[in-house]
């Protein structure tokens, strides 16, 4: 049996902090990689997820990209069908597309996030992903 400690010891960088609940359903954690840099006007982190946690819809002003490198994951754009995300997998999220993102039900996952454009502003929290919602996968 696995533990936590052995689960993510093998990773590339460390778990990171833990996400916050007002954002977050189930356990997520989040390593700064990159803070809000103002040259590059960039954020980068490395997003944790246990099977299941899912973060709130969102938008991000300046856009952002996803970089898949554990587990099996979810991408939703408003209006449109659930996408299964899976290792090497790369998604390029247009500015203030309302979306959310994080582990299927039966999979850790870990993705890098790179907040783009950041002078615009880096996210904009919006309402829980209902369970309804995350269940919606076919």
């Amino acid at each position: 049996m696995k533990t936590e400690q052995n689960e993510f010891k093998n990773t590339i960088f460390p778990k990171g902090d833990p996400a916050s609940a007002d954002y977050f359903t189930g356990n997520a954690w989040v390593k700064l990689l990159v803070p809000d840099d103002r040259v590059l006007n960039t954020v980068v982190g490395n997003v944790v997820f246990e099977p299941g946690a899912r973060n709130n819809w969102h938008t991000h002003p300046g856009g952002q990209i996803l970089i898949v490198t554990h587990g099996v994951g979810y991408y939703q754009e408003e209006g449109k069908p659930i996408q299964l995300l899976n290792i090497g997998d790369v998604v390029s999220i247009l500015p203030e597309i309302k979306h959310w993102h994080g582990a299927s039900p039966d999979s850790e996952f870990t993705h890098i996030a790179i907040s783009t454009n950041t002078q615009k502003g880096i996210v904009d929290w919006l309402e829980r992903v209902t369970d309804e919602q995350y269940n919606s996968f076919k």
